[in-house]
Parts: structure tokens; sequence; C-alpha cells
């Protein structure tokens, strides 16, 4: 029901629909009205413009910075060799589908703006689907973390990456299929997957970066003095956590509430603005990656002893 009433800014074409005064009833999918097309997508939206200003600011903001950022993963995880986390070989795959949706941003304005092509918009549907799956990534990072953590005698047993290689492929087929349903069928073909999806990878991505949190704090309970390199870990688990949160409690918060909106409200601001937040992980996520390539913390073996320079004292 909520992914059927998402924005245009992230399903289709224009469609001309007259505003209604309640979310109960459904708009038509694949109808398209005449003439150029509205910036606003929505003639109700031409006095309730700034969702769909800060929706465009967005994706000028991912195509400027997600783009060299996801890039810059992508190399720093290709010349790790043996000092590489289990964990980088999702981080690799979730760039290439950050820079992927990324590239497609002129594709979408030049359409959205000024042609309405309904063919592009296949394509633009299949890049929204693409997107919407990557929490699927971030998943297995965060269930890699957690069990190299939580319980590093499994993970001794579980090191090898062509489990990882085989889990990320079937993740991608996963995705594509995701992808090319919504992109052939429409958004109403991925209803129920999507939220389902997007409520259990939230609520499993919170579980695991709170487990790690507990388990690290515990670890080091009672003691004097910190290890730099477990306190560490500590804050780039609640940074990472905190961004969690940020991208993507606002649908889990909000959409199950879509029948107490006004048109205008969920149409021109609420939607615009939940999608575009989740959008801003494709910068976000590379970013604080980058942030950590020159002491690359390698989190999945910290249980292992993979601290550098154990001897040294800690920093006070």
């Amino acid at each position: 029901m909520a992914e059927k009433k998402r924005d245009l800014c992230r399903t289709g074409r224009r469609r001309t629909v007259k505003p209604k005064t309640t979310m109960n009833s459904s708009l038509p999918l694949n109808s398209s009205g005449s003439g150029s097309p509205l910036w606003y997508q929505y003639e109700a939206c031409k006095d309730v413009t700034g969702g769909y200003v800060f929706c465009y600011l967005v994706k000028v903001f991912n195509l400027a910075f997600g783009v060299p950022a996801n890039i810059m993963v992508m190399w720093q995880v290709a010349r790790k060799k043996s000092d590489s986390s289990t964990s980088d070989i999702f981080i690799f795959n979730l760039a290439i589908i950050d820079t992927y949706f990324c590239l497609m941003t002129p594709i979408e304005l030049v359409n959205r703006l000024v042609l309405n092509d309904g063919n592009i918009w296949y394509f633009q549907r299949f890049a929204y689907g693409m997107k919407d799956t990557t929490p699927l990534f971030l998943t297995c990072v965060c269930l890699d973390r957690y069990v190299a953590v939580v319980h590093p005698i499994v993970f001794t047993s579980i090191r090898d990456n062509k489990i990882r290689v085989a889990v990320s492929m079937l993740v991608w087929g996963l995705m594509l299929a995701y992808a090319l349903s919504k992109s052939v069928l429409g958004a109403g073909s991925t209803i129920n997957f999507f939220a389902g999806l997007i409520l259990a990878a939230f609520t499993i991505m919170v579980f695991c970066n709170l487990s790690i949190v507990w388990s690290l704090r515990k670890s080091v309970m009672g003691k004097e003095k910190i290890h730099p390199m477990k306190l560490k870990a500590l804050r780039t688990v609640i940074i990472t956590l905190a961004i969690i949160v940020f991208n993507y409690l606002p649908p889990v918060a909000l959409f199950p509430f879509t029948a107490y909106y006004s048109f205008v409200e969920f149409y021109c601001q609420i939607s615009v603005t939940v999608y575009s937040i989740m959008d801003l992980s494709c910068t976000i996520e590379p970013l604080l990656y980058v942030s950590k390539m020159e002491r690359p913390l390698c989190l999945s073996n910290l249980p292992c002893s993979c601290c550098q320079s154990p001897s040294k004292e800690p920093e006070t």
C-alpha cells in the first residue's frame, strides 16, 4: 500500500491526478498527462514545492559526491589484499549499485523535466528497483560484523570468502528479479516485498549494531585502559547505527499511517522527503567508509586480535 502511493520522484512518469482529501483511494499507475512535464509532478503541489526542491538537490548532491566516493570505495577494496575485511565483498557490491543509481541522475532529470518519455521510465524504475533493495547488502555487512564480534568462534569457521561470494550472488538474483518486476509490471507488483524488506532489514541492522555496541562496551567494562582500536571500533559502530536510523527509520515510522495524510501532505511533502533521505545513503555510506581509509578498521577481525600495534600504550 505504501509503495503504490510513493511519490513520482521515485516511480515513473507524470500523471495528472486530481487531489483528494484522503489517502484511501488508489492512483492510476500507468496514465500520463499531456504537455510538458511539471517539475513538481502534481498540480496540487504547485504551492508546496519544498519537498521537490529537496528531492532534486539530493539527486545533484549524490551525483556530485556519491559517484566519486563510491568509486574510491571500490578502488580501496580492490587494492586490499591480506588486510581486507570479510565485509568488503558486500561493501564493494553496494558501491557498484550506488554508483549506477547516481549515474542515472542526468537521464532521469532530462526525462522528467523535458522529455517525459515512457520508455525511459522503464530504465528509471529498474534503477529505483535496484536502489530499493540495497539494504540487503547493508544487512549482510551488519550480520557479518555481528557474528565476528559477538560470536567469534562461529566466525572463525565461516571466514572463507567463497561463502560471501555465494551470498552476494543470491542477493544479486533477488535484486534483479525485484528491479525487473518493478520496471516491467510497475511499482504495484513489488509493494509487499518492499514493505517486508525495509522492515526486516531495518530490524536486523539495528539489532546487529546494538549487539556489537553492547559487546564492545562489555569487553572493556571495568578496565582502566581501553585499547584505542576498540574505542575507534565502538565509535564507528555507533556512527553506523545513527546513519541506519537516519536513512531507514522515516519510512518504517511514517508509511504505515498513510491513510491519515491528505493528498498534498503525502505526495507533495512526506513521500518526497522520506525517499530522498533514503537516497542520501548513496553518499553517506561511502563517505563514512572513505573517512576510515588511511587507518582501516577491520571490525570483522576484531575478536581475532587484528588490532594494529597491540603492544602500544592506549591513547589517553
